[in-house]
């Protein structure tokens, strides 16, 4: 495993890639695991990650091609998967993804699905509002969320 951090429009943010796939993006609240011992090195595809987020924060790059492996439960990724369906610049609700997973009642488990996002901004859970299209949590805290939909809306 190998992590990297930058700094960004976001703040300090960390990058992590484990044999050749992007598992981790920390940032704001999103703190490192306590047993992190990862080698800190810049690797070809850490740099490549920091690269397509630069252009994202600009507005340049509208989709990620980057190879991911978040890891986590059959649900999560369900959740994760229906995420990166959302088009750039568009938002769902929770009760939305919920329907979509197939469990209409499911909208705080889709919540917590959100919240366990190892890969925030390329999994883009900054694009789930609730019922009402207000924001509601996100592990970046709320204003790197309007800024997130802030970058996409006006793209």
């Amino acid at each position: 495993m190998a992590a990297y951090f930058y700094n960004g429009i976001i703040g300090k943010y960390g990058l992590r890639e484990e044999n050749g796939v992007l598992t981790h993006l920390w940032f704001g609240r999103n703190q490192l695991p306590e047993n992190f011992q990862d080698e800190i090195k810049e690797t070809p595809l850490l740099k490549e990650a920091k690269a397509q987020l630069d252009n994202y924060f600009t507005g340049k790059l509208k989709e990620f091609s980057l190879p991911l492996a978040p890891n986590g439960t059959p649900f999560q990724q369900k959740i994760w998967q229906l995420l990166q369906q959302i088009p750039y610049g568009e938002t769902r609700t929770y009760g939305q993804l919920a329907i979509q997973a197939g469990n209409p009642k499911a909208s705080r488990a889709v919540g917590m699905a959100n919240n366990r996002n190892p890969l925030p901004i390329f999994i883009p859970c900054h694009r789930v509002v609730g019922a009402n299209g207000t924001l509601t949590g996100y592990a970046g805290g709320l204003e790197v969320k309007q800024m997130l939909l802030n970058v996409e809306h006006t793209k």
